[in-house]
């Protein structure tokens, strides 16, 4: 498994042993950072259920400023560290060892421009996650990435977030989110 593009480009990454964590695939985030684009300067990111960190070293490589890693599995945390300290970006990166739909009770010090969510197929942790999340936490412009099982898709709307795009790569499909728009009164005549 490797770094896709961007500065880091090529770079090779560890994932945990065993059956507990699954990579995002070279293929999706590839076609996940086409979609994305540009994280924009100083840009804040958010790995939940972060596993190897190949969703979040992708960012950083692509030019994020600093990204928050979660994850509550030992041998996850320890593939990830060994992956920040190998690329050599760690001190771009917060590891924190945590149950990750809880951690999001926590405000983030700079809003997250994006937030990647990657748990286990078979869970109800998508849906949590995404209820979850608070509006205020998000930058402007915000995209929340979902990968999900197909046949275990969260809904269209979790609170504020409104699901814009959904793409499928197999058995796997990225649902893309944003915050709804805070409606505009009306202006009296």
């Amino acid at each position: 498994m490797r770094i896709v593009a961007g500065t880091l480009g090529g770079r090779v990454l560890r994932a945990p042993p065993g059956r507990d964590t699954r990579p995002t695939s070279e293929k999706v985030r590839e076609a996940v950072f086409a979609i994305l684009g540009d994280p924009g300067e100083g840009a804040h990111v958010l790995d939940l259920f972060a596993g190897s960190g190949a969703l979040g070293l992708e960012a950083l490589s692509r030019g994020a400023a600093r990204v928050t890693f979660v994850d509550r599995g030992r041998p996850a945390l320890a593939a990830l560290r060994r992956n920040l300290a190998e690329l050599g970006v760690a001190d771009r990166a917060e590891v924190v060892g945590a149950d990750a739909v809880a951690f999001l009770a926590r405000p983030p010090a700079v809003p997250w421009r994006w937030v990647f969510v990657d748990p286990p197929y078979r869970s109800d942790l998508a849906r949590r996650a995404l209820d979850a999340l608070p509006a205020a936490s998000l930058a402007e412009g915000a995209s929340i990435v979902v990968e999900h099982d197909r046949r275990n898709p969260p809904a269209e709307a979790h609170g504020s977030l409104l699901r814009t795009d959904l793409r499928r790569y197999g058995d796997t499909e990225i649902s893309f989110y944003r915050p709804r728009r805070p409606e505009t009164p009306e202006m009296a005549p």
